[in-house]
């Protein structure tokens, strides 16, 4: 495995080996929760939010009056790890492919120094009969169908553009809610040429910042930064509170002939005991324990006698009733309700004596029958009619009298002095007489509450006396006491955010050097592979300084012949464009980035031949873990790949008129192996070992290839493991363990591949499959008739590229 691989593979991305580090560590779980909630960010539920968790390829590019682009033109692509190449001569189009899917993802263009990326120039198309619109149609990890990025414009401004996103599943938002601006920035997965002089002619600070930041350390520096405020605020605290126990201590003692002062200092000067619940009582205003008269003056400073407005209002709607019923006396209305009073009376001694009809007043005999009680029970309803003022007078007074009785109160504690006065009030609640009850009620209370408030006076004025040199202490004392509790309840917190740092610290060093190192290794690795036969060696790369520095730099360092001299100083223009692509291509392929894709335009710009060549083989290994896209109008790249015997899917570009450009695959895995067969199977006087070996190897290749796109797709839907798959590709049972990531999405499964072929192409399925492997062995296979054979493996080829295709 090159470093080039290694740095794709070893660097996981940072979350996942920060978790994996911290629950294989000895921290104490509560350093472990401290270290936890400062490394959330918050990240966004995926089964509800737009914002995609899962790697992201390209599907396809949908473009429509942009550049040189007018009419809608369309390229599909392979959303999988694998090399594409874009071809097709100059103003064939290409290019404003290229920049379509940069403008898509991020609404500006690769620009020059001293350009404005939000300025397109010459970038609206003529011949375009609708608006400009770009579409990306991208495959996501875990998704069930494709995502849609779609871009357009309100007006002819290259800057009004305005760009969606839909999520399947999901509503469409603005592709800003989608997240992935600092990944952009970061890992950008868009390369051209502009780019690859920028990577060199940039200043110093801009090439550190440019590989820092694809360290992919900034959660751990959000971790710590959020962490150190933490712990320096509460180190502060208890610093501050630390410095001004000395000063309070010396104004403690000067109140040394106040108990209360020289309680507080005992509380607070005890070595190891700090006593703050004394504080806080001597703070509620408690006295000490030893001290009656002080908590006897705080009754007396706190007493409230009776509220004479309400207590005089009571008394005079009192008084007010009772003028009412003497008003009333000796009226109609007075006489009915005696005279009503009276008959129920008779009434009453009837009903207790029925059979007696003697009348108990004047002895009259037969004058209480029925007759009369009916008479009377008449009169007594008539009666009560006439006497209701009576009544309601009557009924005002008792109410009044109720009323004036209930303001008559106790508090919980009284005054030794105050206890004869508040007894006189509240034996007030015994008297019954109402019109005794407002002739005296008025002037207790006013005893009382003159009492009351001289009492109250007098105790405020000595309390005020004794306090005021207490008083200046107890603002001072509080805040000191509110900062010693907080210091006291932190220091467990303290001590952990200190441990919680530290290993934060020693982690984000540990894993910055470890990361530097795979990205040096990746970047000499690439250049290795792209210098040829350049005599120039890269020795070192490596970041100088820090990130808040001023005075920052991307240091490399090279030797020609084995003499030590500044890389920049020595290299000629291709090999500087080489050193810009061994820097770039590393930056974006980090597992860091969420881009499983890298967009390349004219990389291959002032190479000579043998530098395109390992061009080649550097982007060959990238893709087995990346999707590499490649513009370019050079054929010498093309053929690299085939002068190698490299995979690679090219599409051609062509330009016709109208600005109509049409893209076409010319070189389709599948069908170069079958078209390859069919070739060799239309070949006369074929040769017994190559029937036997070369054509089901071909065909082989093959059914590899679509059950590697199937593989794929069921990734994309499923979020399997991409090592998985990588494994099988790697292995010597390449297709049957292909085929089982294809079938069951589980590499386990190689041994019900066979009956799950069978179930869903046939049993014919399942003996081409292994006449093709058969072809591998020493022996090889017998082929009766090749066209057959060629055109029963490219249907089960073309069944399995669609996995929703099962007979």
């Amino acid at each position: 495995m090159t470093k080039t691989e290694q740095h794709q593979q070893t660097a996981l991305p940072l979350a996942e080996t920060v978790a994996t580090r911290l629950a294989e560590s000895a921290l104490p779980e509560p350093v472990r929760a401290l270290l936890r909630e400062a490394l959330d960010n918050d990240t966004p539920d995926t089964a509800t939010s737009p914002a995609p968790s899962g790697r992201v390829y390209l599907d396809s590019l949908t473009v429509n009056g942009f550049r040189g682009i007018g009419p809608r033109t369309r390229l599909s692509l392979s959303p999988h790890p694998g090399v594409n190449l874009v071809v097709g001569r100059n103003g064939s189009g290409k290019s404003s492919l290229a920049d379509a899917i940069e403008v898509g993802f991020t609404g500006a263009r690769a620009h020059r120094p001293g350009q404005d990326a939000t300025r397109g120039g010459h970038w609206s198309n003529l011949h375009a009969g609708d608006g400009p619109m770009i579409e990306v149609k991208l495959a996501i990890e875990g998704d069930t169908g494709r995502s849609s990025l779609t871009r357009t414009w309100t007006s002819k401004e290259f800057g009004s553009s305005e760009a969606t996103f839909k999520r399947p599943g999901h509503e469409t938002v603005p592709l800003a809610e989608v997240g992935w601006d600092t990944a952009l920035a970061d890992h950008r997965p868009f390369l051209s040429y502009t780019d690859l002089d920028l990577m060199l002619t940039g200043k110093p600070s801009e090439r550190y910042d440019a590989i820092a930041a694809i360290l992919g350390m900034e959660l751990l520096s959000t971790a710590t930064n959020r962490m150190n405020a933490r712990e320096k605020a509460l180190a502060a605290a208890a610093k501050e509170m630390r410095e001004a126990l000395p000063g309070l201590k010396d104004a403690l003692y000067e109140l040394e002939n106040d108990d209360r002062a020289v309680q507080a200092l005992v509380a607070v000067d005890t070595p190891g005991a700090l006593d703050l619940d004394t504080i806080d009582q001597l703070l509620a205003g408690l006295p000490p324990a030893d001290d009656s008269r002080l908590a006897e003056l705080r009754v007396e400073a706190g007493v409230r006698g009776p509220d004479l407005e309400k207590v005089g209002q009571a008394v005079q709607r009192l008084r007010i009733a009772l003028a009412d019923v003497e008003d009333l006396r000796g009226t109609d209305a007075e006489n009915a309700r005696l005279r009503a009073d009276l008959l129920e009376r008779a009434l009453a001694h009837v009903d207790r004596h029925p059979y007696d009809d003697v009348c108990p007043a004047c002895g009259t005999e037969r004058v209480l029958g029925r007759e009369w009680y009916d008479r009377a029970s008449r009169q007594v309803a008539e009666l009560h009619r006439e006497a209701k003022a009576a009544e309601d007078a009557h009924s005002a007074v008792q109410a009044g009298a109720r009323n004036l009785q209930s303001l008559i109160e106790s508090p919980a504690r009284i005054p030794a002095s105050l206890t004869d006065p508040w007894k006189v009030w509240i034996n007030y609640r015994q008297i019954t007489d109402p019109v005794e009850l407002a002739r005296s009620a008025e002037e207790a209370a006013t005893i009382l509450a003159d009492a009351c408030d001289t009492v109250r006076r007098y105790a405020a004025r000595e309390l005020e006396e004794r306090d005021e040199r207490w008083s200046a202490l107890v603002v001072r004392l509080a805040a000191w006491a509110g900062q010693a509790r907080a210091a006291e309840r932190d220091k467990p917190l303290l001590s952990n955010l200190r441990k919680a740092v530290k290993w934060l610290k020693d982690l984000t060093t540990e894993l910055r050097e470890q990361r530097m190192e795979h990205f040096t290794g990746a970047t000499q690795d690439i250049w290795e592979r792209l210098r040829q036969e350049s005599n120039v060696d890269l020795t070192a790369v490596c970041l100088k300084g820090s990130e808040k520095a001023s005075v920052r730099k991307l240091v490399m360092a090279a030797s020609v012949d084995g003499q030590d001299a500044p890389a920049l100083d020595v290299m000629s223009q291709g090999e500087l464009h080489s050193l810009a692509l061994s820097l770039f291509l590393p930056r974006a392929t980090t597992a860091d980035s969420p881009f499983g894709f890298l967009v390349i335009d004219d990389p291959v710009q002032s190479m000579d031949p043998t530098k395109v060549h390992g061009l080649a083989q550097v982007l060959h290994e990238m893709g087995r873990h990346q999707q590499i896209v490649v513009f370019t109008h050079d054929t010498r790249l093309q053929k690299a790949f085939t002068d190698l015997e490299l995979p690679v899917t090219v599409f051609q570009v062509s330009r016709g008129e109208g600005s109509r450009v049409k893209v076409e695959c010319v070189d389709d895995p599948v069908a170069q192996a079958i078209g390859d067969a069919r070739a060799i199977a239309s070949t006369r006087n074929l040769p017994a070992e190559t029937c036997s070996h070369v054509l089901p190897g071909l065909c082989r290749i093959a059914l590899e290839n679509a059950f590697l796109e199937a593989a794929w797709i069921r990734h994309h839907r499923a979020g399997g493991s991409e090592r998985d798959l990588q494994d099988a590709l790697n292995s010597a049972e390449r297709l049957q363990k292909v085929a089982a990531i294809a079938l069951f999405g589980d590499l386990g499964r190689v041994g019900d591949v066979k009956s799950e072929v069978r179930r869903r192409y046939g049993d014919q399925a399942w003996s081409l499959i292994r006449k093709c492997q058969q072809g591998a062995h020493p022996d090889g296979t017998s082929i009766p008739g090749p066209h057959r054979f060629v055109s029963d493996v490219e249907a089960l080829a073309q069944k399995i590229r669609k996995p929703e295709v099962t007979a």
